[in-house]
């Protein structure tokens, strides 16, 4: 049977963040901690896309995998987290949304100060992975066809240009997908995608819904090591899956009223 692989999906690493994302962000004493935990522990951190390979071509994992996961694309990660990563010798994987980053292709909204496309080179250079996280951050499974392949195929054409390789992870917005999303993300070349779930990640959720868990500002030391040992299962987590699941009826109903709504508008009168 395949190894349960805890995949940590971490957002802003800074002292004072933005309020739209404090509660997904955590101290840079707090990164460093959890680090130090890892290593400790004796884990091996991964790439997505190294994960991906080594389940897609029945490969053994390493001692202890993990992996180490930022969303958005913060110019927290380079400041803080970057050198702590340096020096246990951890890879990672960052999710950049290309519209969102500063620079060239920036389309504006972003809640936070964000990487520019020099320090996401920087952080390439030294072995973590950068993978799509779309374009402009929208929730993809609520818009329509051609505004779902413009964010996926733009976003790693970007990425590919501004790097000079093709990314191939992708981590869906929110963490929402379902099977259009999916396919929709595969046809635009990613070999592997990352949801949320608050679950680890297991071969047979498939390369196109593998699990992770949140670390949040409120969760301590104490808790996070019992979330990467998958000991995390607690009532937050419990709530937080109810929570999405009952979301995600609701949204399934927006998107067919919307699509109705549509159909009949386009109808004679």
């Amino acid at each position: 049977m395949s190894a349960a692989v805890p995949i940590l999906m971490y957002h802003a690493v800074g002292h004072r963040p933005a309020d739209a994302v404090y509660g997904l962000s955590v101290s840079p004493g707090a990164f460093r901690a959890q680090m130090e935990i890892l290593a400790g522990r004796g884990f091996t951190p991964l790439t997505t896309a190294a994960l991906g390979e080594c389940w897609r071509l029945g490969r053994p994992l390493p001692p202890r995998p993990v992996l180490i996961t930022f969303d958005d694309g913060y110019e927290g990660v380079h400041r803080h987290a970057l050198p702590v990563l340096a020096e246990h010798g951890f890879v990672a994987t960052v999710f950049v949304s290309t519209g969102w980053l500063r620079g060239a292709h920036d389309e504006g909204g972003a809640p936070d100060t964000m990487l520019d496309w020099g320090q996401v080179r920087e952080i390439a250079s030294t072995g973590v992975e950068i993978g799509g996280h779309s374009h402009t951050h929208p929730q993809l499974d609520q818009i329509d066809a051609t505004a779902l392949r413009a964010e996926t195929v733009r976003c790693r054409e970007i990425i590919t240009g501004e790097l000079g390789g093709s990314p191939v992870s992708f981590a869906y917005p929110y963490g929402y997908s379902g099977r259009r999303v999916r396919h929709a993300v595969r046809a635009a070349g990613f070999a592997q995608s990352l949801a949320v779930g608050n679950g680890l990640a297991r071969r047979r959720q498939g390369p196109y819904a593998l699990e992770r868990v949140t670390v949040r500002r409120s969760t301590g030391t104490a808790a996070f090591a019992r979330l990467v040992e998958g000991r995390a299962v607690t009532r937050a987590f419990l709530v937080d899956r109810a929570l999405s699941q009952g979301f995600a009826v609701v949204r399934g109903a927006r998107r067919a009223r919307r699509a109705f709504d549509g159909s009949a508008s386009a109808r004679p009168a």
